[in-house]
């Protein structure tokens, strides 16, 4: 049809049938904060139990971004002094976390430990006047999640989560993007990863029967709520075990879940061996922004807006600017008195998600909230 001639009413054009996208300008990528938060004060003493596998994160990230690690616990003395002499060679060491509670000048306590004692020792550490970063999930009952939250602040302390994905640098700059009204009200929220998830194979991860809804998905429920809040109306999840794979636990599971005007999606092949991808999508409705790339590292970052496309360079990386982040909110709120990102009530949320959605994947029903 050239330029000359009319359409006739109600016919829509072809390319809109065969969904032929525009081409856009490029523009400028906005600004926005989404570097791991740090307060002004560094040196606030801060003490690590559980020098576990993923210490190595928490005290890399901590050594980078100049931050104060006084401590270091683990009932295992070797694995503590390994931690020590890699990364803060002046910390003290202990194998019982009972002589960093009673330590008046430990104002901070990373509990990186396995979910079983985390409850114990939130309580411990509460009750010693202590602030804690708490690994995630905090807490596998939504009852005792309130029940900490309320005892932290009936305390005046603060309690947060190690939801460290919050600031891998493209789930940190979409979310600030959201947070700062440049693509209008949320309409859709959706991530889809295939990557190989077999390494899991001989460690105790394998033992659980849905790793990535019990597990690694965690970090995308957060995201989803970091968008959304508290507002899902409903999640529908399966899990499942893949073809040919060679580990007990399932590696594929997907999520559906609604929210007033809009609706989210988390999808998981967590065996795929080949091609491997990571996509985030955050639908506006003055907007789209949106995160690929072939894993978790390295994603490139496009926001679509009406006068074009920005793609912004980010700098840093989940592993692990994503740890510096958690606990840089935690220490930013005791210098200021704010209410970190990652707080253990706003993370009631997240594990809301985390928990409907395993609950969902056993029953094969739906759960409504």
């Amino acid at each position: 049809m050239s330029e000359n001639e009319q359409r006739p009413a109600g016919l829509a054009s072809e390319d809109a049938y065969a969904l032929v996208a525009a081409t856009v300008d490029e523009i400028q990528a906005p600004v926005v904060a989404y570097e791991p938060p740090m307060p002004v004060d560094r040196s606030i003493p801060i003490g690590l139990i559980g020098a576990g596998g993923i210490s190595f994160a928490h005290l890399d990230a901590y050594r980078k971004y100049g931050l104060n690690v006084v401590a270091i616990c683990d009932r295992n003395i070797e694995r503590a002094e390994a931690r020590r002499d890699q990364f803060y060679p002046t910390a003290r060491v202990f194998t019982d976390p009972q002589d960093l509670l009673d330590d008046s000048t430990i104002r901070v306590l990373d509990l990186a430990v396995h979910a079983s004692s985390r409850e114990a020792l939130i309580r411990c550490g509460i009750d010693a006047g202590k602030h804690i970063l708490s690994q995630k999930p905090f807490v596998a009952n939504l009852d005792v999640g309130r029940n900490l939250v309320e005892l932290a602040e009936t305390k005046g302390v603060i309690l947060a989560v190690n939801q460290n994905g919050r600031w891998a640098p493209y789930m940190s700059y979409m979310r600030e993007v959201v947070r700062a009204g440049l693509i209008g009200d949320i309409i859709g929220v959706h991530a889809a990863l295939q990557w190989d998830h077999s390494w899991i194979a001989g460690t105790p991860f394998e033992a659980m029967d849905q790793i990535i809804l019990e597990d690694f998905a965690i970090h995308w429920f957060d995201f989803v709520a970091s968008i959304i809040g508290d507002t899902a109306t409903s999640v529908y999840a399966t899990g499942t075990a893949t073809s040919g794979q060679e580990i007990e636990s399932k590696l594929a599971a997907q999520a559906a879940i609604t929210f007033p005007g809009g609706q989210a999606s988390l999808v998981f092949d967590g065996a795929s061996r080949y091609g491997a991808q990571n996509i985030t999508t955050i639908v506006g409705t003055k907007g789209t922004v949106r995160s690929v790339g072939a894993d978790l590292a390295e994603q490139a970052v496009h926001l679509f807006v009406d006068s074009g496309v920005g793609s912004p360079s980010l700098e840093g990386s989940w592993f692990n600017d994503g740890f510096a982040g958690a606990m840089g909110s935690l220490l930013l709120s005791i210098e200021n008195g704010s209410v970190p990102l990652n707080s253990a009530r706003q993370n009631l949320a997240s594990l809301k998600l985390v928990f409907a959605a395993i609950e969902s994947s056993n029953s094969g029903q739906a759960v409504h909230f």
